[in-house]
């Protein structure tokens, strides 16, 4: 189970996940972040996985995307830390992502 809370704010838009983004919950995300992405102007998105326990491989790929789309992904624990490392650092390639 995934649970998505969004919060505008005048210079930020952000995403706020608890749970596990796999399976079903990636498109529920999608689906939030382009809702959002379409009515954010100029408006900062970030993405906080503090509260998230477990990523598949379809939730590291749409993290991926998001990231080089602009969207800022905030993580505490080793873990998500590690995986928006890797995600920073260019997994997957660039033009794996792009559409």
């Amino acid at each position: 189970m995934l649970r998505i809370s969004v919060e505008e704010g005048p210079q930020q838009i952000a995403l706020r996940l608890e749970g596990r983004l796999a399976g079903a919950w990636v498109k529920e995300l999608e689906d939030a972040w382009r809702d959002v992405d379409s009515k954010r102007q100029t408006r900062l998105v970030s993405l906080d996985l503090s509260s998230v326990n477990h990523v598949d491989q379809a939730g590291e790929y749409l993290l991926a995307l998001m990231s080089r789309r602009g969207v800022q992904l905030v993580a505490s624990g080793v873990a998500m830390s590690e995986l928006c490392r890797k995600i920073a650092s260019g997994w997957p390639h660039t033009a794996a992502v792009e559409p």
